[in-house]
């Protein structure tokens, strides 16, 4: 799947609606093939787009767990932690 869309469980603070819509724009644009869909089909991208963030947000609001939330920053920093390791250190 696409490496852009992250993780939005379980964190503290809540993912954010702007989180959320921008992981169902790249899941819409990774299954339609199109980071810029034509005027003919922008409709039905965009219409994509903001039901696919209505029904993660939904599920997000529904999904329990007993884990403790997780840091943002922390998290951050081991993910660039990983690329430093993978990639090399810039």
């Amino acid at each position: 799947m696409c490496r852009n869309i992250r993780q939005l469980h379980n964190f503290e603070p809540a993912a954010t609606s702007d989180e959320i819509r921008a992981a169902a724009l790249q899941y819409v644009r990774k299954v339609s093939g199109s980071t810029k869909p034509s005027q003919a089909n922008q409709a039905a991208f965009d219409d994509a787009v903001e039901e696919i963030a209505h029904i993660t947000a939904h599920l997000l609001e529904h999904l329990t767990t007993s884990a403790p939330p997780k840091n943002r920053e922390v998290e951050a920093a081991k993910a660039r932690a990983r690329s430093a390791q993978r990639y090399g250190a810039a």
